[in-house]
């Protein structure tokens, strides 16, 4: 005998589960902390080589009027400027990631509690069944 309830449940937790499920699943097999690790550090990794790549641009654009200065600049300074700016791109970039890692963490985990709340609720009209 079909019981509507149990198939309308089952048709949206396979449809979950097709959907944003596997990615949701990835993603709550971490504990907390070390996914936020995980993301903070690959945002690092890539926030310092875009910084390169950004800054590597930028000294090709403007090489001819560098080297016409480098022997009346201070060089300790420019690479001061230059730290204190990868200093600060790569720390607003992981606070960033911080945040929204954080944010997404907590949606997954409120996600999977309900489809495991769904899970016990099909085992349980499965189990009046019998």
């Amino acid at each position: 005998m079909l019981n509507e309830e149990r198939i309308i449940l089952m048709t949206r937790m396979a449809a979950y589960e097709e959907g944003e499920g596997k990615k949701n699943v990835k993603i709550g097999n971490y504990f907390r902390s070390d996914y936020i690790a995980v993301q903070v550090l690959k945002s690092i990794i890539c926030a310092v080589l875009a910084f390169a790549i950004v800054f590597g641009i930028y000294m090709l654009c403007n090489y001819e009027t560098f080297l016409r200065e480098l022997y009346t600049m201070d060089l300790f300074a420019f690479a001061k400027n230059v730290l204190i700016y990868l200093c600060s791109t790569v720390a607003g970039y992981a606070v960033l990631t911080y945040v929204i890692c954080t944010w997404r963490y907590a949606k997954v985990k409120k996600s999977l509690k309900c489809y495991y709340h769904n899970l016990k609720k099909l085992n349980s009209l499965y189990n009046e069944m019998q």
